[in-house]
This record gives structure tokens, sequence and C-alpha cells, in this order.
């Protein structure tokens, strides 16, 4: 797997990755993350310039409240092992 581009964003990291002809997009918040998978096949030609456009700002807001989410559910979680 090799980093092809990153994304600057002041609320994430988010980085993107090529491997086996897919390319994997990773969000990167502390110690939480997400990935999605992209066949190459997929797209029309435009390699990293054309998934940028796919991550627009409405879509990159519902990675960061996924991300707020997924602290609360790990957060239960862990409290829950506590007692």
């Amino acid at each position: 797997m090799r980093i092809i581009a990153e994304l600057p964003h002041p609320e994430c990291k988010i980085s993107l990755f090529n491997m086996n002809q897919k390319y994997i997009i990773k969000f990167e918040q502390g110690t939480l993350e997400q990935s999605y998978k992209l066949s190459e096949l997929d797209l029309t030609g435009g390699g990293a310039n054309e998934i940028f456009q796919i991550l627009d700002e409405e879509f990159i807001a519902t990675v960061v409240e996924r991300f707020k989410a997924m602290r609360v559910d790990f957060s239960k979680a862990y409290k829950r092992q506590q007692f």
C-alpha cells in the first residue's frame, strides 16, 4: 500500500492510498479512523483529483460527526467494562 496524496483539513487527517487497483481513503482523528475503498474501475480516470472532488465539505462533515458518535460509543463500552 502506498500513499499517493494527503488532503489538509482542520478536523481530521485525510490520506489517499493505492493498493491492488483500489483507492483507500483514510480519515483519522486522534485514536479513531474511518476508511473507504473505491475500485479504480469505478472512476473515470481522474485519479486523486477525482476522489478529492467526491470528498466535498458535506461528506467530510458527516465523517466528523461519525467520529463524534464513534467516540461516544467507545466511551460507553469502555465504561461498562470498568464496573
